[in-house]
């Protein structure tokens, strides 16, 4: 399930959780080339409960949009990932790895606050 944070506008700010389907990563992929268009730098904020699925049908489409976003990592910034299960942010840690352009970094949930702060530019060091 997806649901689309507010944010500022050069920050793409969800919350995924339980089952991520297809319609929620068409979602992310519009919302993401909406802000690609209107700014040259994107942060992202990914809030994510509870994961329990990932409908498999919907990722080569998926892919077929992102692959193409590996031309333009130089257009993203900050990105931060909250959440709630080890996996998740260990797999965060091994993305960060790999985008070594790209800040990024991985916090608990009690560290919510501090992630959107630093995500945002608003405040977080």
């Amino acid at each position: 399930m997806l649901e689309q944070l507010d944010s500022v506008d050069n920050v793409l700010a969800v919350k995924v959780s339980h089952k991520v389907t297809g319609q929620d990563l068409e979602t992310i992929m519009d919302r993401l080339e909406a802000i690609m268009a209107a700014h040259d730098k994107v942060h992202v904020f990914a809030e994510s409960h509870a994961i329990d699925g990932i409908e498999l049908a919907s990722l080569p489409s998926y892919m077929a949009r992102a692959l193409p976003l590996l031309g333009k990592l130089d257009r993203f910034g900050r990105v931060a990932v909250v959440a709630d299960q080890g996996w998740v942010r260990a797999g965060s840690r091994l993305e960060s790895a790999m985008l070594p352009n790209i800040k990024y970094r991985v916090y608990a949930p009690d560290e919510r606050q501090e992630a959107l702060a630093w995500v945002t530019g608003v405040g977080g060091s």
